[in-house]
């Protein structure tokens, strides 16, 4: 009898053991930066198309470890955290959910904090329905630089 494998994408994962050359590379950057002992599935999975694990490994590690780059960002770890957290939420994507709450209690956050956070994605979900829904027309504008 065959055993079953386990299924975590709609193509096969790319194994730590399996990769080679710049998938490896890449994912030994992600270990390093991330601070991890393994590659999450999302890596693995994009690393079955190396061009676009590398494009998206790229953007991420720009904006969201921007000291891994040599870049300063004018928002904190914190900040990057939330942010990609209410956008997960709002889409609904349950992995990113989980990765990016992973990475705001371990800087510090707490269950408080998360219902806050999550409250004001919440809120901003209706408001947002309501006004496209109303067709409000935009009368609050920032200033122009």
């Amino acid at each position: 009898m065959a055993q079953a494998i386990e299924r975590v994408a709609t193509v096969r994962p790319v194994s730590e053991e399996e990769a080679t050359g710049r998938v490896a590379e890449i994912f030994a950057d992600i270990k390093r930066t991330k601070g991890l002992e393994r590659v999450p599935n999302f890596w693995r999975v994009l690393a079955t198309h190396p061009e676009h694990l590398d494009m998206i490994w790229s953007r991420l590690k720009t904006l969201m470890h921007p000291d891994a780059v040599g870049r300063q960002s004018p928002l904190d770890a914190r900040t990057r955290e939330i942010i990609a957290l209410a956008v997960s939420a709002a889409n609904g994507c349950t992995y990113c959910i989980n990765s990016h709450t992973t990475a705001l209690r371990k800087l510090g956050v707490d269950t408080e904090t998360l219902g806050e956070i999550l409250a004001i994605v919440a809120l901003f979900c209706t408001t947002n329905a309501l006004a496209d829904a109303y067709q409000v027309q935009p009368d609050v504008l920032p200033p122009l630089d």
